[in-house]
């Protein structure tokens, strides 16, 4: 186990080696933020993270700030913790959402951060005279952050014909920071809409509409930057990276079973503008991975949850030649209840449908605020 965790942090290594030395300039980055889509609440990552149109309550902030008018009477709370890769990276969410007095639109504000902690710093391992000094290996952190600030607003809605068409928006300011030796800031805008006619459910996210932008600058010793030149390792300079708009388009449907059973069934499809990618579908200028989620809800009290998405090619296992390839997908399966305005829910997934998959499991909390009455 100690192997595979030394392992994860090399690799986690040369991620931040990548990042620092291969900065452009005003370029659109394939994955730039790529942590702001790891996803939110227990509930929608386990059904497999199909929760454009379903979401509920201040988890919307994130998924879908539309669906943010769901919340019409009482503040409400969501937080969630995960960590993957063996536990060394680190996720954890906070939401609380705020109903204004016409009921007709809702504040949120979000919290986001993905670490990877105690990330050996090898620069200085090599004495003058050649010989490795374990001594001189210190430790860093990279850590991403994300604030954002979500509105939710009813457009038109009628209760005599059972519909209702919201639209939303999303601020998100960015941090992020390898260490001492580099930081970031950005700035990126998502739109949304979300329209309920009965049991149908139809919703439309746009994040990063303006492109979202990242500045970087890097902060190096003279030591250090004569370390990187001795070792050929470009010295990066301050740059912009761009994260191109992402569009999320679903649908769901619920299945009402008398007075005490629900089944609720949605279809999303993820679309990137970033180039091909490993995904079901996939050109050059655009790449489309589709997820499906199921959730059993029984008086509103008790939840049974699934899903699959993040279809993806991969080289079969045991193949010497490198040339046979399977599709592979990340099933999840989830569950949850709620007691009064307390909700706990647990969602359980594993990275690749594999030999040797990687297990993840979530839990996250919701909170209605509301004033006991009894």
């Amino acid at each position: 186990m100690k192997a595979y965790q030394t392992n994860l942090k090399l690799v986690a290594i040369a991620c931040a080696i990548a990042l620092l030395t291969h900065g452009a300039f005003g370029q659109f980055r394939k994955y730039s933020n790529e942590f702001l889509n790891i996803g939110a609440g227990a509930r929608a990552l386990g059904m497999g993270g199909a929760s454009v149109t379903s979401v509920k309550g201040p988890e919307a902030g994130y998924w879908n700030p539309s669906a943010l008018t769901t919340v019409t009477t009482n503040p409400s709370f969501s937080a969630m913790h995960a960590e993957y890769f063996g536990g060394i990276g680190k996720y954890d969410y906070g939401s609380v959402a705020f109903p204004v007095k016409d009921h007709k639109r809702t504040l949120a504000f979000t919290l986001l951060r993905f670490a990877i902690d105690d990330i050996p710093n090898t620069l200085f391992l090599v004495d003058a005279d050649g010989t490795p000094n374990y001594n001189n290996i210190e430790s860093f952190s990279s850590a991403d952050y994300a604030g954002l600030f979500s509105l939710g607003q009813v457009l038109k809605e009628s209760e005599e014909d059972g519909y209702k068409l919201s639209v939303g928006g999303t601020v998100k300011i960015i941090h992020r920071n390898v260490g001492s030796f580099a930081k970031a800031w950005g700035f990126g805008l998502d739109a949304s809409a979300n329209f309920i006619k009965d049991n149908w459910r139809l919703g439309a996210v746009l994040r990063d509409a303006t492109s979202t932008f990242n500045t970087w600058s890097f902060d190096f010793s003279e030591r250090e930057k004569e370390v990187l030149y001795l070792t050929r390792n470009e010295i990066p300079v301050n740059s912009t990276e761009m994260t191109a708009p992402r569009l999320m388009l679903g649908g769901s449907y619920d299945f009402i079973f008398g007075e005490k059973a629900t089944l609720t069934a949605e279809a999303m499809l993820e679309t990137t503008f970033d180039g091909k990618r490993n995904t079901l579908i996939k050109t050059s200028f655009m790449s489309i991975d589709p997820r499906l989620g199921l959730e059993f809800n029984l008086k509103q009290a008790f939840f049974l949850r699934a899903g699959v998405g993040n279809f993806q090619q991969a080289l079969k296992d045991g193949d010497t030649t490198n040339t046979q390839k399977v599709w592979i997908y990340q099933p999840s399966l989830g569950a949850g209840f709620k007691i009064k305005n307390v909700g706990i829910d647990y969602a359980f997934s594993n990275l690749a449908n594999q030999s040797s998959p990687l297990y993840t499991h979530v839990v996250s909390l919701f909170v209605d605020l509301r004033k006991n009455e009894e």
